[in-house]
């Protein structure tokens, strides 16, 4: 899908790379099919000796030559990173977006060019184990939505949806979640710690714990209500300690946590 196509990155933060490191190990493109650019010298040798893509410091000539180019850069730096590429891009290429908040309609406008893909992924991208979701603007052909299908599922996992209102609800969701499971992580572990395990005791049982339940709730397909029932015998340790959880408003702080996110991220697409 992607053979012979250039690639551009403007803006390779931690996302920006992971999507370089998902596509180089994934061979979906060779690194002379990629192009980053970034202010810093010493950020673009890094990333230069590191996967041996070309590198840039110049915005409009990444722009000029990708075919597909990919925009990582900051909510906060949007507009000054797209002000100087009004017109830059050719009537076949194609504009994907990894920018919290940033819609389509805007960054077609800024952009001077209709062929945006708007989408969401989060920090395990970077291992690979990603989940990213995305939507495309009317003008994006087929093939283009093959690209970017391609190229977002190089980070993990991929989910289409076709209404852009999702995103924001993504963004809450998958984007920021990674952060309430590494909350949690934390709090758990420091708890094991004040019982009386080795801080690598505590971390190891929480980590395990975590990624075991997860894989679990996959492979099961049942609800997290009949997994949670069925670990809660009556009378017992998990149900007293969900008593307590019950008791401190978890579920409504989650709840309320996400409601945040989720309004600013809409905030993020005003601006």
């Amino acid at each position: 899908m992607l053979q012979n196509l250039t690639i551009s990155v403007i803006g390779p933060g931690a996302m920006g790379e992971a999507i370089v490191g998902g596509l180089l190990r994934k061979e979906l493109v060779g690194p002379e099919q990629i192009l980053l650019s970034h202010p810093r010298e010493d950020r673009r040798r890094e990333l230069a000796a590191r996967y041996g893509v070309q590198t840039s410091h110049d915005n409009v000539a990444a722009a000029h030559w990708g075919r597909v180019v990919i925009f990582a850069v900051k909510p906060q730096q949007l507009s000054r990173v797209l002000d100087p590429l009004r017109g830059t891009l050719r009537d076949n290429d194609l504009a994907i977006s990894v920018i919290a908040g940033a819609k389509i309609q805007n960054f077609a406008h800024a952009l001077e060019h209709p062929a945006v893909v708007r989408s969401m992924p989060n920090t395990p991208a970077t291992i690979g184990e990603g989940m990213t979701v995305w939507t495309a603007g009317v003008e994006v052909t087929e093939t283009q939505r093959g690209w970017a299908r391609t190229v977002l599922g190089s980070l993990g996992h991929e989910l289409y949806v076709d209404t852009e209102n999702y995103l924001d609800m993504a963004t809450a969701i998958n984007g920021t979640g990674p952060a309430y499971v590494f909350l949690m992580m934390e709090a758990m572990i420091d708890a094991g710690v004040h019982l009386g395990l080795s801080r690598r005791i505590s971390e190891e049982l929480v980590l395990q714990t975590m990624l075991g339940s997860v894989r679990y709730a996959q492979q099961s397909g049942a609800h997290p209500a009949q997994l949670r029932n069925g670990v809660t015998s009556p009378g017992g340790t998990t149900s007293a300690a969900l008593s307590e959880l019950e008791r401190g408003g978890m579920r409504t702080v989650l709840a309320d946590a996400i409601w945040a996110a989720y309004r600013r991220s809409v905030e993020l697409g005003k601006a």
